[in-house]
């Protein structure tokens, strides 16, 4: 080491080759020069020790990071089975609820108490659901299942009471009208059971069946079991009111209901003749006051009072599903019975 001028001390580094007969290599570094190089060298060592000290860190982040987002991708998947498994769930809820509301119908088809037997539900078996972003799809699944198991059950009970009415009332089922006069899908009801203004008189007035619209030459059929009282037209010096449903039918099923056909294009039975549910009575026709071919459907049951009074066909046709079926039960369920409306023929009072 020497001192010069402008520094005190240099560093003097001598190079030995391992053949002796090359010459010695000198190598001087004054003190900035060795600060020059220092500097750099012991960042480099520092940087060095550093990587060695995080590395595990890094490499063990690094994993976790492909961890997490494999089980984010699984989450997903996850959730996209949960929302996809409230769809059956949804339908088979809809299905328990319109079995429900047919079994309603059965019921007031056959005049059963509209009480049903009290049913003990089953408590809801929650489970503490963690917090999450599915958190309220799985309770809301929790919910609909529940819900369903309930119904269901409600269902079953309700299964058990017809059953057992069926099997003690056979000939009350037989005459008790049941299904729909026509069958496929051709047909739609253009009018239903109420208070309408008449397409002919323009007033306010009860109409006391429904109107299914259908071609000329459609098959009608009988409800129920029964007799045939009267099939024709209607004498217009006896009755205005029955003769302008032009080509008719009524039957007597059993002691408490009367159905009624009208506007048919072609009569197939005759009075007296027994039919059984399903014979075919007549076709649709455009007959009488009519303003297009359909079918005039309705129904009478026998009061307590012994009258024959109109009510609602829809709720007597249990083979179809009508979209306002919820209404027509409530309705049905509190509505008063009807007063005014044409009196049976006497032959069918009989």
């Amino acid at each position: 080491m020497s001192s010069g001028a402008s520094e005190r001390w240099s560093l003097e580094v001598q190079i030995h080759p391992s053949d002796i007969r090359k010459r010695v290599r000198y190598l001087f570094l004054s003190r900035r020069q060795l600060t020059v190089w220092a500097v750099p060298a012991l960042l480099w060592v520092l940087a060095v020790a550093l990587a060695v000290a995080v590395a595990p860190g890094v490499i063990a982040g690094q994993m976790n990071r492909q961890e997490y987002q494999s089980l984010t991708a699984e989450r997903s998947r996850q959730g996209e089975r949960l929302q996809g498994l409230l769809g059956p769930l949804g339908a088979l809820d809809r299905r328990a609820e319109d079995l429900d509301l047919r079994l309603e119908k059965v019921f007031l088809a056959y005049g059963l108490p509209p009480v049903r037997p009290p049913r003990q539900a089953v408590p809801a078996s929650r489970v503490q659901v963690p917090e999450s972003i599915y958190a309220g799809v799985v309770e809301q699944g929790d919910r609909l299942r529940d819900h369903i198991r309930n119904r269901l059950r409600e269902v079953d009970a309700d299964l058990r009471v017809v059953g057992s009415f069926e099997t003690s009332h056979p000939d009350q089922v037989r005459t008790t009208p049941s299904v729909c006069p026509l069958r496929g899908k051709g047909f739609v009801l253009i009018s239903p059971f109420g208070d309408r203004r008449s397409p002919f008189t323009k007033e306010i007035e009860l109409h006391p069946g429904v109107d299914l619209a259908a071609p000329v030459g459609t098959p009608v059929y009988a409800p129920a079991d029964g007799v045939v009282a009267f099939a024709g037209q209607y004498p217009l010096a006896r009755s205005r009111g029955w003769w302008r449903y032009g080509n008719l039918v009524l039957i007597r099923d059993g002691d408490g209901f009367v159905t009624i056909f009208g506007h048919a294009d072609r009569v197939e039975v005759r009075a007296g003749q027994k039919v059984r549910r399903g014979d075919r009575l007549a076709t649709v026709g455009n007959t009488g006051w009519s303003t297009s071919p359909h079918l005039y459907y309705e129904i009478r049951r026998k009061g307590a009072d012994g009258v024959f009074r109109p009510i609602d066909p829809l709720l007597y046709i249990l083979d179809r599903r009508w979209p306002n079926d919820d209404r027509l039960l409530l309705r049905a369920r509190n509505a008063r019975p009807v007063q005014s409306f044409e009196p049976l023929p006497p032959a069918v009072e009989r």
